[in-house]
């Protein structure tokens, strides 16, 4: 019996290693060993002589290049749990199937979303990083690094969806009143189990708010859904944490209503233009008003071998004649 061939797959990036080491078992693997982001030439390239890409969200794949792309090219596996970075509609006219890895990135990114809830009210990159510049520390004072205490606070979580879901199970533990805005009302169950309370609108509930929650996913809808106007609606003495996408922010207006101390603070993990980060924005965070993370939410060894795991299950299912199972049509994600 003839031995079917292996499939061809590009990785745009290094992954973990026994991911790589497992697709190199499975399939016929061409690695990024540099692990610098790939020019689009070079990603036009591989789609010509590939059989499945595996982008990650550093990776734009437009409709361009899409209509440039190989007839052999079957699959778009990307790494993430999101694929705002692909042109799904353009992939599906041309019957090539695009998958993420959802559901694995739940609890990681729920964590450091509730790690950045904690930091900037209670001001813990401010003060960790007072005792590592060189200025003597002059001991305990009653007055000294006075942030904002949590319980009893209002969070309003904007994207209840899995990941908004977790946060909420965390924040409630820390004893923040728990309100969200979202597309459609989750179960009654899980709204009691939380203590939650619905908000149909979302300008009635920034105006009320004590810390927001950014946690829904980027999509044409989402794109600046906290605009200027709605970011100005937010009391003086409020947060926002945004974890999700820097498009869903316009972070034009945020930084301005911070500089003038209309809103008091961020925790950003996402930026609009990443991996570049506004002179402005930089300038806040040398100043402590916001608290920057360079994108790693679900920067965790599990979740990393996990997302992979998802990437292998959907090559193999689709190269077995079967469809993916976690294929994404036009209109989702």
């Amino acid at each position: 019996m003839t031995e079917r061939k292996k499939p061809v797959v590009a990785i745009t990036r290094r992954l973990p290693q026994p991911i790589e080491q497992r697709m190199g078992e499975l399939f016929d693997v061409s690695l990024n060993a540099g692990d610098v982001p790939m020019t689009q030439p070079e990603l036009v390239a591989a789609m010509r002589r590939v059989d499945v890409l595996v982008p990650t969200v550093t990776d734009r794949i437009d409709r361009s290049m899409i209509a440039q792309a190989g007839n052999q090219l079957k699959l778009i596996a990307n790494f993430g749990n999101g694929v705002d970075n692909i042109d799904v509609e353009a992939a599906h006219a041309r019957g090539i199937f695009v998958t993420n890895t959802p559901n694995v990135l739940n609890e990681d990114t729920a964590d450091m979303t509730m790690a950045l809830i904690l930091a900037v009210p209670r001001r813990l990159v401010e003060g960790g990083s007072r005792l590592i510049s060189g200025e003597r520390w002059a001991g305990w004072s009653p007055t000294w690094m006075l942030g904002r205490r949590l319980t009893g606070k209002k969070l309003g979580i904007v994207g209840m969806g899995r990941i908004g879901t977790a946060v909420a199970r965390r924040a409630k533990a820390f004893g923040l009143e728990i309100h969200y805005h979202n597309r459609h009302r989750v179960s009654p169950k899980t709204e009691a189990e939380l203590g939650a309370t619905y908000w149909d609108s979302l300008d009635q509930m920034l105006a009320r708010m004590d810390i927001v929650s950014v946690n829904c996913p980027s999509t044409p809808a989402t794109y600046h859904l906290l605009s200027a106007r709605r970011l100005a609606l937010m009391p003086a003495q409020a947060f926002i944490v945004n974890i999700a996408r820097g498009e869903i922010i316009d972070q034009q207006a945020l930084v301005k209503l911070i500089e003038e101390g209309r809103i008091a603070g961020a925790g950003l993990d996402v930026f609009e233009g990443e991996p570049a980060i506004d002179r402005r924005l930089m300038k806040l965070a040398e100043e402590h008003r916001v608290v920057l993370l360079p994108h790693m939410g679900s920067a965790t060894i599990e979740a990393r071998i996990d997302m992979g795991e998802k990437v292998i299950i959907n090559i193999r299912t689709l190269m077995d004649g079967h469809r993916p199972p976690d294929r994404i049509l036009p209109g989702q994600g």
